[in-house]
């Protein structure tokens, strides 16, 4: 998983609900052999995935016509962005930090500059991991491995060094820019949640929330470096004292950000410091009070995933009141929500997840219309191939709906 999160980001949105290894296996097998007995995308499986059975295994001939062919599945992001791609592939391409710079200096919109940031720093992230792998570092790759042709070509030495050093350049050339404070703090935070174990976590996290300090001066209204402090709390185990003065200063800057309260759901889910009650009510606060446009009503739907059980053998557990309940939330929150709001293709993902497993078929085949194409969101960052597991969800709207 953290290995796409690197590139998404988001959770963030992407990286803050982890669900158990158990029920992560459990379901990734059963869909995988779904995907299998399909045949190919979209076509209707010959049994159900399910470990409680169900379907008629007569289903009808599925329509694929404009279904995205596995192999070109975008995993990078949940949705369409294609300014920001443009923008990343140009900073990469020439190593130059300004197209990237200049497309967040121009993004105002707060849920989606958060994304952005998330998605910049995530790609800077993978990156850098890929050229030292690829034999990249203080010697650069070795003669035997030049020779073996070991290192991408995109990532010798022929031209640019693919080493992220875009990002670098941006914080020495522009160190007012807080564009660059923001992904730089978040860069340094995705590289300690890459490797929690890792002997310089708590030095990578404590010089991320510096970052952070300094971007939050540079641009003392925008909540993104708070945010991103969000992961760093959990990190660095704040109190709740601590993490409740935090939250105060991002919904003092933006009280309906989606993305700020999907960062902070899981402090207080029972992995880490609170529990499924408090995370509930978090979830339910939010959705309650929510203004108008706003996707918090959808918030629920990703406290329920962050709390299934680890096993589940019962359709029953996602056709029961608090899944539908938090399923209806989010269809309300997609249907009143403001126009291109930067969070609706995440809501959509997860709505497509529990709508299979409550075995809502039509619901869940209006969703994959809406979103095919990419699969950089939860659930399915959560797999080991991401774009398998969405495809396996596909096939069984499309076939049964």
């Amino acid at each position: 998983m953290e290995a796409v999160l690197l590139l998404i980001a988001l959770t963030a949105i992407v990286g803050a609900v982890v669900l158990p290894a158990i029920r992560r296996r459990q379901e990734r097998r059963e869909l995988e052999r779904a995907a299998d007995a399909s045949g190919a995308p979209g076509q209707a499986p010959a049994s159900s995935p399910f470990p409680w059975g169900g379907g008629s295994g007569e289903d009808a001939a599925p329509q694929t016509a404009g279904l995205v062919p596995v192999e070109d599945l975008d995993v990078r992001l949940p949705g369409p962005d294609p300014e920001l791609v443009a923008a990343l592939e140009e900073a990469q391409r020439e190593q130059d930090w300004r197209p990237a710079g200049q497309l967040l200096a121009l993004t105002d919109d707060s849920e989606l500059r958060w994304q952005r940031v998330q998605s910049l720093a995530g790609a800077a992230a993978m990156e850098l991991a890929e050229w030292r792998r690829a034999g990249g570092g203080a010697g650069g790759e070795s003669q035997a491995e030049a020779e073996a042709g070991a290192t991408p070509p995109l990532l010798r030495k022929q031209g640019p060094a693919r080493d992220a050093g875009w990002l670098r350049r941006w914080r020495m050339e522009e160190p007012g820019d807080p564009g660059g404070a923001q992904v730089y703090a978040q860069f340094l935070t995705w590289q300690a949640m890459a490797d929690p174990s890792a002997a310089e976590y708590r030095i990578v996290l404590e010089e991320a929330r510096t970052v952070c300090g300094e971007a939050s001066r540079l641009a003392p209204r925008d909540p993104v470096p708070f945010i991103t402090e969000l992961f760093i709390a959990r990190g660095l185990s704040y109190s709740r004292e601590e993490f409740e003065q935090l939250w105060a200063k991002i919904i003092e800057r933006d009280p309906a950000h989606m993305g700020a309260h999907l960062a902070a759901l899981p402090y207080w889910s029972e992995k880490w410091f609170g529990s499924r009650k408090e995370a509930d009510a978090f979830a339910q606060r939010a959705a309650g009070t929510a203004p108008e446009g706003s996707m918090l009503p959808a918030l629920p739907l990703f406290a329920a995933y962050e709390h299934m059980p680890d096993v589940t053998l019962s359709p029953g557990v996602y056709q029961g009141a608090v899944v539908a309940d938090a399923i209806e939330g989010a269809q309300f929150a997609l249907a009143h929500a403001r126009p291109g709001h930067p969070v609706e293709p995440h809501v959509r993902h997860l709505l497509l997840h529990f709508l299979v497993l409550a075995e809502r078929y039509a619901e869940a085949a209006e969703q994959v219309r809406a979103v095919d194409g990419y699969v950089g969101a939860i659930p399915w960052v959560d797999s080991e191939d991401p774009a398998r597991q969405y495809a396996a969800y596909r096939a069984l709207a499309i076939a049964r709906q």
